[in-house]
């Protein structure tokens, strides 16, 4: 077993269910197919890491998917929100004996490799690493102990998520990551030329 682990949150890609603020713009059936890619996109990123994988599952674990059984753990989120949720996750996986974990979203196109392999050798030497996105919160979260006071009192979704987490570990000695786009929304996607093809030219 490797002493570092990286956690998956994923959506279960289910038509209507997933990406629905972007599906507002693009229609569920387009919002479906760009998760879809975006799943895809992070198994991709995360497969040949040398540290041990695990996907959370938001709805109910799919046995023959995309996340090969061989390579990944599969487990059920737990909780009423996504602080309580990820919460679990971690506190689960130190109980399990790993020493560095991470979790990232499933949603970043600008998603690669190096950046985990970048948070993992920054908390060589910090507490706790974070992946700012643009929209105010953050695409990864790396801690070398469980830190569960910083997944309580958010507002979820909301701009001021990074800010009341970085508020949290104020006494912690913290490392930030390069910021990305995580893609919730139309204005998300535009500048990518590989979803063109799910959006209307009208909205160009």
């Amino acid at each position: 077993m490797s002493k570092n682990l990286i956690l998956i949150f994923t959506r279960n890609p289910e038509l209507g269910k997933c990406k629905t603020r972007l599906a507002k713009t693009v229609g569920n059936e387009n919002a479906l197919t760009i998760y879809k890619m975006l799943l895809e996109h992070t198994e991709k990123v995360v497969r040949n890491i040398d540290a041990n994988k695990a996907v959370y599952y938001s709805v109910k674990i799919r046995e023959n998917d995309l996340w090969d059984a061989n390579i990944y753990q599969k487990h059920q989120q737990k909780g009423t929100n996504l602080g309580l949720r990820m919460q679990h996750a971690f506190k689960q996986s130190f109980n399990a004996g790993y020493k560095n974990v991470l979790i990232v979203g499933s949603d970043l196109y600008d998603l690669h490799p190096k950046h985990i392999t970048e948070a993992f050798k920054k908390l060589d030497s910090n507490d706790v690493v974070l992946g700012p996105a643009e929209d105010g919160g953050y695409y990864l979260l790396g801690m070398k102990k469980l830190h569960p006071h910083i997944f309580e009192n958010k507002q979820w979704g909301t701009e001021t998520v990074r800010a009341d987490t970085l508020s949290d570990l104020q006494n912690q000695k913290v490392a930030q990551l390069e910021t990305l786009n995580d893609i919730d929304v139309f204005e998300d996607i535009k500048k990518y030329d590989i979803f063109k093809p799910y959006f209307s030219e009208n909205y160009d």
